[in-house]
């Protein structure tokens, strides 16, 4: 079936593996401030909401799934990547290399405590596409 076929009809949320559930509770709500929507720690998840997707945080053992972090990293829209970066570094937060300019916007790379690959991102100018 093609995509054209209209199979997929959104993205419901994306999954971020953890090793333990609570550190990761703590980082996404505390360290990032990201509404809470979900919390089921005997089953093994909770769900974070970003205004338009929502990060389910799954405790890997508990699902019955080998670990893995997710190196392909979500771009987490903020208004200042700059001051925004700089609060995370103050709560322990490390960055992967400097924060990028790309000629239409900010993006500061980073990890939660498992591994999984985020970004602040900051969209300036308007994205051009070749269409």
């Amino acid at each position: 079936m093609a995509a054209s076929d209209g199979m997929v009809k959104g993205v419901d949320f994306v999954a971020f593996q953890t090793q333990d559930l609570g550190r990761a509770v703590t980082f996404y709500g505390e360290t990032l401030g990201l509404p809470r929507s979900v919390h089921v720690p005997d089953r093994g998840f909770a769900e974070f909401e970003t205004g338009n997707l929502t990060l389910s945080i799954i405790d890997s053992a508990k699902m019955g799934i080998e670990h893995q972090a997710s190196v392909g990293p979500v771009a987490l829209n903020v208004d200042d990547v700059a001051q925004s970066r700089s609060q995370l570094e103050d709560a322990g937060v490390s960055f992967r290399g400097d924060t990028l300019d790309t000629g239409v916007c900010h993006m500061a790379f980073f990890a939660d405590p498992d591994g999984n690959a985020l970004m602040l991102h900051h969209r300036y100018a308007p994205r051009h596409t070749d269409l």
